[in-house]
């Protein structure tokens, strides 16, 4: 493959593509990895990557000697696998030789402006996991339809509401005491019949699994600033999960003694 033109126009590239796969969850390793993919494959004399979960730092320097480094913050984070594995694929069409510049970079702003969720589907999935998940916790048939319903509210909430608006933990602590209110009042009317299925099943929708993995991956790969971030991000969830829940089981017990 021929080497471009400027080492502005490939670090550009680059780091839009990190950008991208670390705004939807991607691992750091894997956003080091396609940076460096790009600057290579467009005949960077030397490529230098360094990502953390909120920012990446790229340097290319061009077989004239001449350098060009950019830092990005990054600030929106969700998780889109969609967007990570047709990076991914296109990383390695690009070593391979299958696409040109003009071809990667029209792919990349493709890419970009891909929808993050899709409102009926994300709603229907997240009830029916928040139901399965309080059947396999021993709930019963009952208690997962209520989960379903509880599950497509929470989903409703979390698409209605911006993160980067409230903040992921106070976004965590409203779908914690959401999951828990809702549970009460099902199990109060009748509808519900195990309190504790039903808001455990409810609330692992917003449970940090994917962060969870990949501090354990970064970890493993020797990434210890990604990976120990990652890990404390997943603790300060929990504990949001948590403070919101037993906030709405405290009030309830006050005002009625009882749940």
């Amino acid at each position: 493959m021929e080497e471009h033109d400027t080492a502005d126009d490939v670090l550009e590239l680059a780091a839009d593509s990190g950008q991208l796969i670390l705004e939807n969850g991607g691992e750091t390793y894997r956003v080091e990895e396609t940076m460096i993919t790009i600057g290579r494959a467009f005949g960077m004399a030397e490529v230098g990557s360094f990502a953390t979960p909120t920012g990446i730092i790229a340097s290319v320097t061009g077989k004239d000697g001449r350098t060009a480094a950019q830092v990005r913050r990054v600030k929106k984070r969700t998780i889109n696998i969609e967007v990570i594995t047709q990076l991914n694929d296109l990383s390695h069409q690009l070593a391979e030789g299958i696409v040109d510049f003009k071809q990667m970079k029209a792919e990349v702003e493709r890419i970009a402006r891909l929808p993050i969720v899709r409102p009926l589907p994300a709603l229907l999935w997240g009830g029916v996991s928040a139901g399965f998940f309080t059947l396999l916790f021993g709930g019963g048939v009952q208690d997962a339809l209520v989960s379903f319903f509880i599950g497509c509210i929470i989903k409703l909430l979390m698409m209605a509401i911006p993160t980067q608006k409230v903040g992921g933990f106070f976004m965590n602590i409203l779908g914690g005491g959401l999951a828990a209110l809702l549970a009460i009042i099902s199990v109060h009317i009748g509808l519900g019949m195990n309190l504790d299925k039903i808001i455990i099943g409810s609330i692992m929708l917003l449970v940090p699994g994917l962060i969870m993995v990949n501090a354990i991956r970064d970890t493993i790969a020797g990434d210890l600033v990604a990976g120990v971030s990652r890990g404390v991000e997943a603790i300060i969830v929990a504990v949001a999960i948590s403070i919101g829940t037993g906030i709405v089981l405290k009030i309830w017990f006050l005002l009625l003694g009882r749940i």
